[in-house]
């Protein structure tokens, strides 16, 4: 089923970068597609992987990185940053520069509140729930308030910051968006027997002789640096969405496509479906966003419809647990 899912992930890009393309300007249109595809591509890998992993290292498979606030971070440190530096010294940095600030900050923040959360092995599933959703509230709240009192012009910067955009990747960024997604999702697949051990249970895990903690932290280090990576490479998914749902919803239907094609619990599966599930639904929710929607709207009006329509199937089927 992987190689079925790579073969239509392969169909699907060549069909978006060469349909509709004129006997003019073919060349730029190609350039700006291929720079748009990659980051489709990166965007989808790393979304699709830390869903996976978070999902296992919380013992539940309706957690996503962005149901736990990462995205609101992901805003907070947008505004944070303009705040501190303003919307002229942001301006003069270049795309490499704001890429690992953003990434840097995004990566501390996210494991010095959240390590302590997971440490103890997602034995308590609601309590983090919870808590996840309180800090993205709280971060969601602190953005809200420190855009209320900066300066217009800086606040028209932060919207366009914050907002995906598959439009204005910097090109620079994408090799090192690549390599951090490509790094962890290999890393992924290295320690998939580990994440196997853990998917049994902290009781089986510990019987086994897997140290618990040190892969649950090392797990969600890799979630962040790849929600991060991805987040700072083209922006939160979610953004304009007051829950983040789009992220969530996206998220979701990564892992539950990985579970159901595959038909397997081994991550050594799972991480390349994820992968290549979630980078297909981009490109072809990025198709219909262009061809029929005529670009009516934004990617995230794609992903919520699908992606409420997939959370109900699995909710009446009873998929949740």
């Amino acid at each position: 089923m992987l190689w079925v899912l790579a073969g239509l992930l392969a169909v699907a890009c060549t069909v978006w970068m060469f349909q509709g393309l004129g006997d003019t300007r073919r060349g730029f249109l190609l350039g700006l597609r291929g720079t748009r595809l990659a980051g489709l591509l990166i965007l989808g890998t790393a979304t699709g992987v830390a869903t996976v992993l978070f999902q296992t290292i919380a013992a539940n498979r309706i957690l996503t990185p962005s149901m736990m606030g990462f995205d609101s971070l992901f805003g907070l440190v947008q505004v944070a940053l303009v705040a501190a530096v303003g919307a002229g010294g942001l301006s003069t940095l270049d795309g490499v520069a704001r890429f690992w600030l953003a990434l840097g900050a995004m990566l501390a923040l996210a494991l010095l509140l959240f390590a302590p959360l997971l440490g103890r092995g997602g034995r308590d599933v609601p309590r983090m729930i919870l808590t996840g959703l309180i800090l993205g509230v709280l971060f969601r709240s602190l953005a809200g308030f420190m855009t209320r009192v900066m300066d217009p012009n800086a606040f028209a910067v932060v919207q366009g910051l914050s907002a995906a955009s598959l439009t204005r990747i910097d090109p620079a960024v994408l090799p090192w968006a690549g390599a951090i997604t490509a790094a962890s999702g290999i890393a992924a697949l290295v320690l998939a027997p580990q994440f196997d051990v853990l998917a049994l249970g902290r009781s089986s895990a510990v019987s086994l002789g897997l140290r618990v903690r040190a892969m649950t932290l090392g797990g969600l280090a890799l979630v962040a640096l790849m929600t991060a990576a991805g987040t700072a490479m083209a922006g939160s998914v979610a953004a304009g969405s007051p829950i983040g749902g789009s992220a969530a919803f996206f998220g979701l239907i990564a892992a539950g496509l990985a579970r159901g094609l595959t038909g397997s619990v081994r991550h050594a599966a799972l991480v390349p479906g994820a992968a290549l599930s979630a980078a297909l639904v981009l490109v072809i929710g990025e198709a219909v966003f262009e061809r029929i929607l005529g670009l009516a709207g934004t990617l995230s009006v794609v992903i919520e419809f699908v992606g409420g329509l997939f959370f109900l199937y699995l909710l009446l089927k009873g998929r949740l647990r």
